[in-house]
């Protein structure tokens, strides 16, 4: 029988040095939607995802991942992690990190198949990466990395990706590509959980959402919950100069990236 929902968070309490980052936090999320966690910077947001994955540990509650715990499900999910995270040092070619997609747990070591390699290509191809699939992941611009992560999650081939962050850093044109993919992604049945920060893409393009500010505001269809009660809430004092500045940045021609880190 198939579970009713792709996540599912309860009575989840996060703190560190005793201090409540995550406070309480309960709801269940549908499946096969491109989904956003939104809320002020401070709010929990990647906090939540990484208590998801299993990367840090809870104070309380639990969280499952298509009714199963997650050690049970890891095949299925795919992690893109915030690039800010990630040693792009590393001496690796693009083609060297999407491939990692493809090794199974506890077969790092093992020889990919020719299917395997495909996948990869198939991925680089997806984002727009073909031409850099040699180039070393240190010498790629911010959108550029970006992408490297995620068809590195696209081979994976997984049912659920979850994102932190995958706009930062990138270029109107990164952006659309990403958005595009997410979208053909959804309407392949895969699930896709976001944390994003902007309301306009938010309001466009997520079907679903969670507001999030240490404590749960609210979650459901994007339309129901993007009320200007829900969002003061999340954002309190803050909300009227988020959309100040957003109305600024849309009427203004401000550059996205500082000069010579145009994206490709």
């Amino acid at each position: 029988m198939k579970p009713k929902h792709s996540i599912e968070v309860h009575n989840l309490s996060v703190a560190y040095n005793r201090i409540p980052v995550l406070w309480d936090i309960d709801f269940e999320l549908p499946q096969g939607q491109i989904i956003g966690i939104v809320g002020p910077n401070g709010s929990g947001k990647s906090t939540l995802l990484k208590a998801i994955m299993g990367l840090i540990p809870l104070s309380s509650g639990f969280a499952k991942i298509y009714d199963k715990e997650l050690n049970n499900v890891r095949d299925k999910i795919a992690y893109v992690p915030q690039r800010e995270s990630v040693d792009w040092n590393f001496p690796a070619t693009v083609e060297d990190v999407v491939r990692m997609g493809r090794y199974k747990k506890g077969k790092l070591f093992s020889r990919l198949s020719g299917i395997d390699k495909q996948l990869a290509d198939e991925a680089i191809e997806k984002v727009r990466l073909t031409p850099y699939k040699d180039r070393q992941i240190s010498q790629l611009s911010g959108g550029q990395q970006q992408r490297v992560f995620l068809a590195r999650a696209l081979a994976q081939g997984a049912d659920l990706y979850i994102m932190d962050e995958p706009f930062v850093g990138v270029d109107v044109a990164t952006e659309k590509t990403i958005l595009d993919l997410l979208i053909t992604m959804k309407n392949e049945g895969k699930t896709v959980v976001i944390v994003h920060h902007d309301l306009q893409t938010v309001s466009d393009s997520f079907d679903y959402i969670v507001l999030l500010n240490t404590r749960l505001i609210a979650h459901g269809p994007t339309r129901e919950v993007l009320t200007e009660e829900n969002l003061q809430a999340t954002y309190g004092g803050q909300l009227n100069l988020l959309v100040k500045m957003q109305h600024l940045i849309k009427n203004t021609d401000f550059p996205i990236r500082e000069k010579g880190f145009e994206d490709k």
